[in-house]
């Protein structure tokens, strides 16, 4: 496996377990639509939340969260509009960004990050 992609398995399975930690519920690891995959979609109580994780070993280009540019963010919101309809879900939802900082094993959650155009 190459090692961007270990990176971000590696990152996904951090993320997963913070937000464990939070009190979230994980109900899809890599969740995929089309061409598109959302990285974990879980609940925080009664919300149904999408989290997209970013991963980095170093911050010299930006941080994670830079990296969820608008055309991602377009990509999962048809994502998780496909999921919604499928899982017929009616409630709140939430799109939240996770960073982790490969180099430390830091993570960080931002909730609410962005919302549905």
């Amino acid at each position: 496996m190459a090692k961007h992609l270990e990176s971000g398995k590696y990152g996904e399975q951090l993320a997963t377990r913070y937000l464990e930690g939070q009190g979230y519920s994980i109900l899809f690891v890599n969740w995929r639509y089309k061409r598109w995959e959302i990285d974990i979609v879980a609940k925080e109580r009664d919300v149904l939340v999408f989290v997209e994780v970013k991963s980095r070993s170093m911050t010299s280009f930006g941080e994670p969260v830079d990296f969820v540019d608008q055309k991602k963010r377009q990509h999962l919101q048809e994502a998780a509009e496909n999921f919604i309809e499928q899982q017929e879900y009616e409630g709140d939802i939430r799109f939240d960004i996770v960073s982790v900082y490969l180099a430390d094993g830091r993570v960080e959650l931002i909730k609410d990050a962005f919302w549905n155009d």
